[in-house]
């Protein structure tokens, strides 16, 4: 539980709130599609062919059923075949950019869902994006690969995206009875001071249940910890926002 359940319930939580949100797929797996509802099964338009065929991103965005001010650009997985057929094409890593600067719609936040691995859709990702949020889980291996994560991160700054910054980090399925957990916490804490929220997801499975009903936990069960948790995270958030 990690990056896609953070996304889309940072993102609802926000669009609760009053902001418009769009949540953009970029994992082959579809993972964020299924948990907003959003269909992403055989020829439905999806990201893939906003990255590779050009095609606008208003045609392939869809509203989140009931909830207003939450949309989503869903992945399929045809999105598989975009890291190899990316590498050919004219300003391969700044295609999404381009394709979301071109997008008219009125949003507060655009959060896009990056894939497990740092090939060309995560740096798509990063070059088109303003702000990394990561989300930490409060586990034994949970800090190895975030160093390789954090130098990528300052490649794409120092090369393609000099704005860049890492704004936010969420410690998530934090377990308060275990000593590990707030070393963890402690350890990160320690490490990136006022970037780690106040706000700590707690290991819940109401979050791991949400995405097979299609729902966010934020509407799957909103008097959970976890929902309780991520509507504290997407304020602390939107207060961050409003005072930079």
């Amino acid at each position: 539980m990690g990056k896609t359940t953070t996304s889309v319930n940072i993102a609802a939580a926000l669009s609760m709130n009053g902001q418009r949100v769009l949540v953009v797929d970029l994992d082959p797996q579809g993972n964020a599609s299924t948990a907003l509802a959003t269909e992403h099964r055989g020829d439905v338009p999806d990201v893939y062919q906003v990255l590779v065929d050009d095609l606008p991103m208003a045609d392939i965005v869809k509203q989140v059923p009931d909830m207003p001010g939450l949309y989503c650009a869903p992945a399929t997985i045809d999105l598989a075949g975009a890291e190899i057929e990316l590498v050919s094409l004219v300003a391969r890593e700044a295609r999404l950019r381009r394709a979301l600067s071109a997008y008219e719609a009125e949003l507060d936040y655009i959060i896009i869902d990056c894939p497990p691995s740092l090939g060309l859709l995560t740096v798509n990702a990063l070059v088109a994006a303003e702000e990394v949020m990561i989300p930490i889980q409060c586990e034994y291996y949970a800090l190895e690969g975030l160093g390789q994560l954090l130098r990528n991160v300052d490649l794409i700054k120092a090369h393609l995206n000099p704005t860049l910054r890492l704004s936010t980090i969420v410690l998530t399925m934090y377990d308060g009875r275990t000593r590990l957990a707030s070393q963890v916490a402690e350890e990160v804490r320690a490490h990136f001071g006022d970037t780690v929220l106040n706000t700590v997801i707690p290991r819940s499975v109401r979050l791991s249940e949400a995405p097979s009903y299609g729902q966010s936990v934020m509407t799957y069960d909103p008097g959970s910890s976890g929902a309780m948790a991520y509507m504290d995270a997407a304020r602390e958030i939107a207060h961050r926002a409003a005072t930079v």
